[in-house]
């Protein structure tokens, strides 16, 4: 069962796929052409999941589910997942890029975990730059967390050591 992802409950169950580059208008109407047969079909053990997703930036894709209606399953949580593998290798997109993505300006950069104390360092990321939060867990938590600042992520550790 497919619905609008504005209409999922904050306690909703939410994942959060990176791409590694910026999708072109054919790969998002494709992917998103591709989810929404996907989602519509989804269920757990015969029982169908009421399903949502969004393609946000052109670099994020967002799958929740309603857990009030049915609940995920291992299987289930995997074929959400293959879909995404399997998109992300006809596209040749890797949709599990763990780098840090942030906004400068309009524009959504990455930079690889190493590079991330240098990037502090040379003034690239600063204290109020948005960072994307990508471990959220529900779509309450995506709503309020998923775009933040890095002062107030896991990376204020960088700025307290960052002279003055």
């Amino acid at each position: 069962m497919l619905f609008p992802i504005e209409k999922m409950p904050d306690s909703a169950r939410i994942w959060v796929y990176q791409s590694n580059k910026t999708l072109s208008e054919t790969e998002f109407s494709n992917i998103q052409s591709a989810l929404s047969e996907q989602v519509s079909n989804w269920a757990a053990h015969g029982a169908p999941l009421a399903g949502a997703f969004t393609i946000l930036f052109n670099r994020f894709v967002v799958i929740a589910v309603d857990e009030n209606i049915n609940s995920t399953s291992g299987c289930s949580i995997d074929a959400s997942t293959g879909w995404l593998k399997a998109i992300g290798a006809n596209m040749n997109i890797d949709f599990f890029d763990r780098s840090i993505a942030y906004l400068n300006g309009n524009e959504i950069k990455s930079i690889d975990f190493l590079s991330l104390k240098k990037a502090v360092l040379e003034g690239n990321i600063q204290p109020n730059t948005l960072i994307f939060n990508n471990l959220v867990s529900s779509y309450g938590e995506f709503k309020s967390g998923w775009q933040i600042k890095a002062i107030d992520s896991w990376l204020k550790k960088y700025f307290t050591s960052v002279p003055a």
